[in-house]
């Protein structure tokens, strides 16, 4: 590799020059000052650093580099990789990347792309609406680091404030669909839908095999639906809508409903050609059945409308994208599920609960579902181990802001806008498709075509239906110019949005207007002014740990830098106020982006082909092994079904597989923690013809580069099967090795992990999914797409999360080649570090050949915990003492702790993090010794928070100890609002909405 160069520095071999200290030509770019005194000047190339951004996201410098290899007795970062990573897999060129970027200059270059998208006035609706993000909470949740570098919460007593915001969303969504309870949100509308349709299969005890999905919904909706109910064996059956298009009253679709074959049935409520319905006699047939009834539900219209509770809905499905979310271009947005009671334990996603802490106060937490992937991976009920937290919370707090009665205006305003627009329509001499609506009609017109044209001629984007159809939309950014530009874009002259509005008709059918109050809860009705609002979102942060205050070591999560430079653009108007729908020509800069992005994407992991449509790690794992399922079906290998999944895989695996209409067998590891490659050549020949495929995450989720992955490939290939490489781990990958290359035929990228989409507390995230060529045709398909797609869409917009893509993008150009494999390389060695500083308090699980781990190691507390009685539970919770967030807790292996660092820690962090590990296992031998007993000790009793240390105190340990067991904790401590919560307390007695109002004496007091 050539020679080597100081210790701590980083080669050109490892794809990066040194980040500091040298030129190109190996000088130093000091002043070099002769024997005369002279001093030569710098030359301009000397001066521009080509790795500023590389520098400024990766932690260590050059002599914290050097000090973390001296304590591993390694020269040079070279000479660690060379001994970590396997020469069987080591990729020995540069990624062939753009050059890097500095921060101005990336961002000067994307601003040029950006200008190539057209934000128009869009009136095409579907599901998308214009919507307005207080600036409150734009710039101090949206644009905060606070909110946005926050973990999923997982951790409920360092994360109450986000917890509180998701209880609020949950209220929301139920009050206003009318529901009993809600989840936390999910990814998009129509993933919430078609997982509301498994759910209903789970539900139902009728012994059909179909469910009904009326013909009017939203064909994104619809298509997802058919993607997911294919491979696991659900039919749609797909009703006339024509007898809905006449009157409000209709029971729509009830006569192609089929009672006998019909589990479930999916109702449109308004339906996408705008129409509102009373579907109170229809779920009457679908219950009379036995079947499910499925609501698609618009939370403003539920402002106005009777709830699809009232009309006795089993299950309601929604987006809140509406209430502050941006449409940027198809997400990400927060859907939401809400059902019955009865039916809390089958709800797919995350929900919120209230429970106690150990002194009884009022304290949040996730309930019921969590982690269920791992706990239960082929059985789980959804492969969904997120949501949709930072946009869920922006929605929740938009209502929060305008409250019932600025909702109330809101959607009175869209309505009244749209019926002035209706009657304009009809006085005009236009036909309208329905007689009822409440932010959307539909127009009969001589020529689609040309009407679009025309309103795009004068900013406005519509919706064409069909050749002699139109739609439009309506939202709260519609103003009255808007409807008068249209009425003129009809051919319309003469009228006055003012005479009109005295005498246009309600689109709102009689009977069918909304009585009683709405949000009646507290959290709804405090917080109107921005003062108010300013101080309850600064209330909801400081109760919780995020990035931005502390180092977040979880394994197998990469709670990496998400830098400012990378987040700004998320805003930008040209990215974020675009329809998913828009028209190809609007949307230019996007597809560049795009295009670029996907590009980068295969270079890096060696794949030929990427679609960046999956918009959560779920989602690309499910379309991963479509496209395996596709791709044997189209060789006639409809009979291959089986997948190996090692017993460490993530439980996401099992679930994504079964959801792919795969059955699921599992591959044992052998002590070192490594796929036990005689155990998988015998599963394999035992399935033989009938084997699909292998998911193998590499490096293994034990931390460890695994020598044989390349026979593990071998021996699935020869058995006809294709492996798919779980891209959980990728950040130990990048630069280093290309799965493409070294074997892997399909995987799944986390973007928010590897390539800095921040976590948002819980999401957005988005998983691409990457394909070697033969797999390429089986990609998912567009949503509007009229069909000879081999695999149709895995989610509701045809990119995905697409206004958080320039994240990754920026990253990738800003670090370039030597950057992105610098960052690998550096993450590799932080997480040795630990591994060795630690190694003597916590034994390393799992190492590799030269007793090295990858970019996480995994802390072995079984022996402590059988000889101390102290779990990982009590280490996790005295660890917020010391103010940080735990480590991945009995993952994989139960009884141990997961730690990954990431490369953007600097060494300060790095050490304060042993240092606190190191001091509780201090703690953990005074137990030990019978200083303490193991209930009465600061573990079992952390985290402390500052009521517990002023009150009356009788603990066998000082108060001192308990606050600041070491002392740097006196210059920046965080108290946790709660003590240690009871979730057994919290299952027994679930509550997952707010309380009633009378329940809030204190206004300051955690709310449960």
């Amino acid at each position: 590799m050539g020679s080597h160069l100081a210790d701590g520095e980083i080669r050109s071999d490892l794809g990066q020059e040194k980040l500091s200290g040298t030129d190109d030509s190996g000088g130093t770019n000091q002043p070099d000052t002769g024997s005369g005194g002279s001093s030569l000047r710098p030359t301009l190339h000397e001066l521009t650093d080509p790795h500023a951004f590389a520098g400024r996201h990766i932690g260590p410098d050059d002599a914290e580099r050097a000090k973390m290899l001296a304590t591993l007795g390694y020269p040079t970062l070279d000479d660690l990789i060379d001994a970590v990573v396997p020469e069987s897999i080591r990729l020995r060129e540069p990624l062939d990347l753009p050059a890097a970027m500095g921060e101005s200059e990336m961002l000067t270059h994307l601003r040029t792309i950006a200008a190539l998208n057209w934000p128009m006035t869009s009136l095409i609706g579907m599901g998308y609406s214009g919507t307005i993000t207080p600036p409150v909470i734009l710039r101090n949740v949206l644009e905060n680091p606070a909110w946005y570098t926050a973990y999923t919460p997982y951790q409920p007593e360092i994360s109450q404030g986000r917890l509180e915001a998701l209880l609020n969303f949950q209220t929301m969504v139920a009050d206003l669909t009318g529901m009993d309870l809600a989840n936390a949100s999910l990814l998009d509308e129509a993933t919430a839908a078609a997982e509301a349709m498994t759910m209903a299969r789970r539900l139902s005890k009728h012994p059909g095999d179909t469910v009904f999905v009326h013909a009017d919904i939203h064909p994104q909706i619809r298509a997802v639906m058919a993607t997911r109910a294919e491979p696991i064996g659900i039919k749609l059956l797909v009703g006339d809508a024509a007898e809905s298009t006449t009157s409000a009253h209709s029971d729509a679709g009830a006569t192609e409903f089929d009672g006998a074959c019909c589990f479930a049935a999916v109702l449109p409520a308004p339906t996408s050609s705008g129409a509102v319905h009373d579907w109170t006699p229809m779920i009457g047939e679908v219950h009379a059945a036995g079947a499910v009834a499925i609501v698609t539900a618009d939370l403003l219209a539920c402002v106005l409308v009777e709830p699809p509770g009232s009309m006795g809905a089993d299950i309601v499905v929604g987006s809140a994208q509406r209430f502050g979310v941006p449409m940027g271009f198809g997400g990400p947005h927060a859907a939401f599920i809400a059902c019955r009671e009865a039916h809390a334990r089958a709800l797919p996603g995350r929900l919120v609960g209230v429970s106690t802490d150990t002194e009884g106060r009022r304290a949040l937490r996730l309930a019921l579902q969590t982690r269920e992937q791992h706990i239960r991976r082929e059985k789980a009920t959804s492969n969904i181990c997120t949501a949709q937290v930072l946009l869920a919370n922006i929605a929740g707090l938009y209502a929060a802001y305008h409250g019932p009665d600025g909702l109330r205006r809101i959607a009175e305003r869209v309505h009244r806008l749209t019926s002035i627009l209706a009657a304009g329509f009809q006085a005009g001499g236009f036909a309208l498709v329905n007689d009822s609506w409440f932010d959307t009609v539909q127009v009969r017109v001589p020529s689609s075509a040309a009407v679009v044209d025309a309103a795009a001629q004068a900013g406005m984007n519509l919706r064409e239906v069909d050749d002699v159809t139109v739609g439009i939309s309506f939202d709260e950014t519609t103003t009255t110019a808007t409807v008068e530009s249209l009425w003129e874009a009809f051919g319309i002259s003469g009228l006055v949005v003012a005479e009109i509005d005295q005498t246009a008709p309600d689109g709102i059918p009689d009977g069918l207007r909304r009585s009683g109050a709405i949000l009646a809860h507290d959290a709804f009705n405090r917080a109107h002014t921005e003062h108010e609002m300013l101080r309850y979102l600064r209330k909801f942060a400081d109760r919780d740990l995020a990035l931005d205050r502390t180092m977040i070591p979880l394994g197998s999560c990469t709670m990496k830098l998400n830098a400012t430079a990378e987040m700004i653009p998320v805003t930008w108007p040209e990215f974020s106020d675009i329809h998913p729908f828009a028209p190809a020509d609007q949307v230019a800069g996007y597809l560049r982006l795009i295009g670029e992005l996907e590009s980068m994407l295969a270079t890096i992991t060696g794949y030929d082909a990427v679609s960046i449509q999956p918009n959560a790690g779920s989602q690309g794992e499910l379309a991963g092994l479509l496209a395996v399922r596709a791709y044997h079906a189209s060789r006639g290998d409809a009979v291959r079904t089986v997948c190996l999944i090692p017993s460490s895989a993530h439980g996401t695996n099992a679930a994504s597989a079964v959801m792919a209409g795969m059955s699921v067998v599992v591959v044992a590891c052998d002590e070192a923690g490594n796929i036990d490659i005689d155990d998988l050549r015998a599963k394999a020949a035992v399935a033989g013809e009938r084997l699909a495929a292998i998911m193998v995450t590499y490096p293994s989720t034990h931390g460890v580069f695994e020598e044989g992955i390349g026979e593990i490939c071998a021996i699935v290939h020869e058995h006809g099967g294709q492996v798919y490489v779980d891209g959980a781990n990728l950040n130990a990958l990048v630069g280093l090795a290309q799965p493409g290359k070294f074997g892997a035929d399909v995987s799944h990228l986390n973007l928010h992990k590897t390539f800095c989409i921040p976590h948002g507390g819980g999401g957005p995230g988005v998983g691409p999914v990457a394909v070697r060529g033969h797999l390429a045709p089986f990609l998912p398909a567009n949503p509007l797409a009229s069909g000879g797609s081999v695999v149709g869409p895995v989610s509701a917009a045809r990119f995905g999360s697409a206004s958080i893509l320039p994240i990754s993008w920026a990253y990738i150009r800003m670090m370039g080649a030597d950057g992105l494999t610098a960052a690998t390389a550096n993450a590799i060695l932080a997480a040795n570090y630990v591994a060795a500083r630690l190694s003597h308090a916590f034994p390393v699980l799992y190492t590799g050949a030269h007793g090295l781990v990858a970019h996480e190691c995994i802390l072995d507390l079984r022996p402590i915990t059988k000889a101390s009685g102290i779990t990982v539970d009590d280490v996790a919770k005295r660890l917020i003492d010391y103010g940080f967030h735990a480590p991945t807790m009995s993952f994989p292996v139960t009884g141990t702790l997961m730690v990954e660092p990431t490369e953007s820690e600097s060494l300060v962090e790095l050490d304060r993090f042993c240092e606190a590990m190191i001091a509780i296992r201090a703690e953990i031998d005074r137990v030990m010794a019978g200083d303490w007993p193991v209930d009465r000790s600061p573990l079992r009793l952390a985290p402390h928070t500052a009521e517990d240390l002023l009150g009356s105190w009788d603990r066998p340990y000082d108060r001192t100890l308990a606050a600041y067991p070491v002392e740097g904790l006196r210059h920046d401590k965080y108290f946790a609002p709660v003590s240690r919560i009871d979730s057994v307390y919290g299952d027994r007695h679930l509550v997952c909405s707010c309380p009633p109002p009378e329940a809030y004496a204190d206004l300051d007091a955690p709310v449960g």
